[in-house]
């Protein structure tokens, strides 16, 4: 049952996580997340309109917890490489503890939904790789280093590397961590992700 000490439209939030976590053929109705919280439909469509407005919140949740942290990960100044792996790995760790929402965030949960879910989370990770191609960016000011391919691709290579963790995590039904080893696999990809910007 949902924590009783949130407000309702937190725990209609938590119940639809939990629902998600359940597994993708589960077929999730207002009916049975209202008997999941203990409400009546009535009720939860006085907080939420819509199954879409829910899934929308969610995706709120997924933002401004990400990008909270990783405006604070900037502020820190670290080097663009260890900037790069640390909001990769606040990504898989989210995932990682919100096993429901990154049904979400992988597409799965969201078939026969509305497409402006499906363009909200693609606009999600539009963000996470322009503050990746950022970080890279000023690697060539502050650190002489440029990416060995062009900038665009480099960041784009290591937000798909994060997103296949994130797909194996999610195709494993959440056994297979997508943080256990990422230290590794980032450490190569690091090697031939840089090289000096000539004299």
């Amino acid at each position: 049952m949902p924590n009783s000490k949130l407000g309702r439209r937190d725990q209609i939030l938590q119940a639809l996580a939990a629902m998600l976590e359940q597994g993708p053929d589960t077929r999730i109705t207002t009916a049975k997340l209202a008997n999941e919280v203990g409400v009546s439909e009535a009720a939860l469509y006085r907080h939420f309109p819509s199954k879409t407005k829910m899934f929308e919140a969610l995706i709120e949740f997924v933002e401004a917890t990400l990008f909270t942290r990783i405006s604070r990960i900037i502020e820190e100044k670290p080097n663009s490489l260890d900037c790069c792996y640390r909001i990769l790995e606040l990504l898989l760790g989210f995932c990682e503890r919100n096993p429901g929402i990154t049904r979400i965030l992988h597409g799965e949960a969201l078939l026969g939904e509305s497409e402006r879910l499906h363009l909200r989370v693609a606009q999600l990770f539009d963000r996470i790789e322009t503050q990746l191609r950022t970080a890279l960016r000023e690697a060539e000011v502050k650190e002489q280093l440029r990416p060995t391919i062009l900038l665009a691709d480099s960041a784009s290579l290591i937000l798909a590397a994060a997103e296949g963790r994130i797909s194996q995590f999610v195709r494993s039904e959440f056994k297979r961590s997508p943080i256990q080893g990422w230290d590794k696999q980032w450490a190569l990809l690091a090697s031939n992700l840089m090289r000096p910007v000539p004299a």
